[in-house]
């Protein structure tokens, strides 16, 4: 029986601890990991055989979170987890971007990483940890991943760095950092931020990068008390023959395809080359092995032109290394929705559409450290028309969530707040066209949208991508990369950010990690080219539209007494389903008294807001009001003068003179003028209906069919007459 083996360390003011030999034994390496009173477990296991026909690694990663993990049972019919929700996808994207360049480039094994929430303690975020767990799983089993990789979490706070800050931290944080990174260099960098400068975030790559060497060292301490020898990786061998065969028809075609002028024309020529070089095999033979002479085509393809960026100081399509491509800026291209724009650079193009909506329209999400709501989404689609393929559509898939959740961290910093701009904010990019960096094509194109929109944004953000070539000691960082420099480089680096700082980066790499220069000059080139991004959003619109599209909805803010919030709802939620149904108009009320009323009509807002104002009215001392006699009773008649407020009108308040009974003068139904003569401490409010009118009102004629008081008090009229019989005589005073 495999013993149980422990390790921990203080990390950021809390114990790391990371544990295996209890739990899922079976698997080829499995850790769990504890910080605070989170705990993930997290497995690995690979398939003995090579997957030669697959031509890539195939690496699995799986992060799912149980319900049970916060005491929770799962909603829906069938009350269990389903499919997974975008924060499980988007932490299996962070688990799987950094570990996968740091496997053999010959190790083609299927991999399946999954990592397991078991508890959650509602402070420390479970995505670090189910990183740092991968890592020590994969360290310490017989997989040949050699190199330990360590993950924090980066906050800024009142001007100081906090290292793996709480949910609450993160939330007044002006920085959200996660790096991984091996005990040398960087290799992942996921960030969102309030406009920060390159030379802050430098600093807090810096900072974590020195907490990752205690983040490794605690899972080699790990892997030297339990770690299983590493399996050894035999290299891809590829015979001379195939080799020369191969070589003999590649030879100068790579450098004909590279000066080739578009993305269309150097994927012909390059599947053109290839079919040349499958002709020169026999596919009956059994020596054949199409995979391997697909590898090989690709790695001349990859070598050639590798050496004629970093050698001849060439790019694709001519460019200069710090050029951007052309851009072209459009906004109000689509007639009814409430602000859309297409953004084009190069061979990539957004269509981005912005919708506006109220507060029933926000986004409720169910999150393990509680329901949460969100405001602003942007959603990204990318399909397969726009690379010029077929394609099934089946919604979107991880890259298209995780390239919709860099492009929403992007824009999140500048959206205004809500007390400012009341609305619930869609913003979809639907890529029309993909040559690279689809995604920052959509931070600009989103910043137009929004701007057409009248969202009043603190600033326009814009993005760019960066890429990396190396070679031996030589390196060239490129701004702005096309399909093939991102397909066949190093590095997509994506920042974006206004002109006063940063709001989003990400950083994923095919090598295993970068150097403090190439970070640095990465930085600089991104914000050169952010710089003139933002002078042409500038030159399309200046700032956001000073009004709303005609077809979305106005909202107008007003503040109740929030004791009055029960009875504007009404019971059953009466009172507000007749507002609605009456008006049209759409309302959200909030616990604070702030009432949002919307509607694309400015009369259906009004009359909203009149019938809530009447229902939430305090009766005012000395107005005049229209009020509907309710009770007769012998001391005097209770009129209703405001939706559910009765004041009492005293018999000597009914007219000049003695009054016997209020019977002589009222019926019940009766709509009078009434004047507010007092209000008690208690709200009781006090009526006279001869200080309103002049004189009073006079006594009914002497055959005039009258009300009886009943010994409760209560008018009940002979006939049955109540409040809504008619009443038809003619006498002098108001009726409905």
């Amino acid at each position: 029986m495999t013993m149980t083996q422990t390790v921990t360390r203080q990390i950021g003011n809390r114990t790391l601890t990371l544990e295996t030999g209890r739990v899922a034994r079976q698997s080829h390496g499995a850790v769990l990991v504890k910080y605070g009173e989170t705990v993930i477990l997290a497995t690995v296991v690979a398939k003995p055989e090579v997957d030669e026909g697959k031509g890539y690694f195939p690496l699995m990663v799986d992060y799912r979170e149980r319900t049970y993990a916060a005491g929770k049972i799962p909603g829906g019919y069938f009350k269990r987890e389903g499919r997974p929700s975008e924060k499980e996808i988007l932490t299996s994207r962070l688990i799987d971007r950094p570990i996968r360049p740091l496997f053999p480039e010959d190790y083609l094994n299927e991999v399946q990483v999954m990592v397991t929430v078991l508890s959650v303690d509602g402070e420390n975020p479970s995505d670090i940890l189910a990183m740092i767990g991968a890592s020590a799983a994969l360290s310490i089993s017989d997989i040949p991943f050699e190199r330990a990789l360590g993950a924090v979490r980066v906050g800024l706070i009142n001007g100081e760095f906090v290292l793996n800050p709480t949910h609450a931290q993160i939330e007044e944080s002006q920085l959200d950092l996660i790096l991984a990174a091996t005990a040398e260099k960087p290799v992942m960098i996921e960030a969102g931020a309030k406009e920060l400068s390159e030379d802050k975030i430098m600093e807090a790559i810096r900072f974590g990068h020195q907490a990752i060497q205690e983040v490794i060292a605690l899972q080699q301490e790990l892997r030297q008390k339990c770690g299983k020898p590493k399996k050894q990786v035999p290299a891809i061998e590829i015979p001379k023959e195939t080799q020369g065969k191969i070589l003999s028809v590649v030879a100068g075609e790579f450098e004909k395809v590279f000066d080739l002028g578009s993305k269309e024309e150097r994927e012909k020529m390059t599947q053109d080359l290839y079919q040349k070089v499958l002709a020169q095999f026999d596919p009956t033979a059994p020596d054949f092995k199409e995979g391997l002479v697909k590898h090989f085509f690709e790695e001349c393809e990859k070598e050639r032109i590798r050496e004629i960026i970093l050698g001849q100081g060439r790019r694709p399509d001519g460019r200069g290394f710090t050029d951007l491509r052309q851009i072209t800026c459009e906004i109000g291209v689509l007639p009814r929705t409430h602000g859309s724009a297409i953004f084009t650079r190069g061979q990539t193009q957004s269509l981005s559409v912005t919708t506006l909506g109220t507060g029933e329209d926000e986004q409720t999400i169910d999150a393990l450290e509680g329901e949460q709501s969100k405001r602003f989404m942007l959603h990204y689609n990318f399909p397969p028309f726009s690379v010029g393929e077929v394609g099934p559509n089946r919604g979107p898939g991880r890259r298209e969530i995780g390239h919709g959740a860099l492009a929403e961290r992007a824009l999140e910093a500048v959206i205004p707040d809500h007390d400012s701009f009341p609305y619930t904010i869609r913003l979809v990019s639907d890529i029309l066209e993909s040559n690279g960096s689809s995604s920052m094509a959509t931070v600009c194109g989103g910043t137009l949208s929004l701007m057409d929109a009248g969202v009043p944004l603190k600033a326009p953000v814009a993005g760019i991508a960066i890429g990396l070539v190396t070679g031996g000691n030589r390196w060239k960082v490129l701004t702005d990369i096309a399909g093939i420099e991102d397909h066949l480089g190093d590095m997509d680096f994506k920042a974006a950010g206004t002109r006063e700082g940063v709001t989003a980066i990400q950083m994923d790499l095919k090598i295993d990690g970068v150097t403090d220069d190439i970070l640095q000059e990465a930085f600089r080139q991104a914000k050169d080219a952010r710089f003139k991004i933002l002078d042409m959003i500038a030159s399309c619109i200046q700032a956001p539209r000073a009004q709303l599209s005609a077809y979305a909805p106005r909202i107008t803010m007003i503040k109740i007494n929030p004791e009055k919030i029960g009875r504007v709802i009404g019971p059953g939620g009466k009172n507000i389903k007749r507002i609605v149904e009456e008006t049209g108009a759409k309302i959200d009320i909030n616990d604070d008294g702030t009432v949002s009323v919307a509607s694309t009509e400015a009369r259906a807002s009004e009359e909203a807001i009149k019938m809530i104002q009447a229902i939430t009215e305090e009766p005012e001392i000395g107005r005049i009001y229209q009020g509907e006699v309710r009770k007769l009773a012998v001391f005097g008649a209770f009129c209703e003068i405001l939706p559910g407020k009765d004041g009492l009108c005293h018999v000597s308040e009914i007219a000049d003179g003695f009054v016997k009974t209020p019977v002589d003068y009222l019926h019940v139904g009766d709509v009078v003028p009434v004047k507010v003569i007092g209000v008690d401490e208690n709200g009781k409010v006090s009526l006279s209906i001869k200080q309103a009118k002049e004189g009073g009102m006079p006594m009914l004629p002497p055959d005039a069919e009258r009300d009886v008081i009943s010994d409760s008090g209560s008018g009940r009229g002979r006939g049955g007459r109540g409040r809504d019989s008619d009443r038809g005589r003619s006498r002098d005073r108001s009726r409905r």
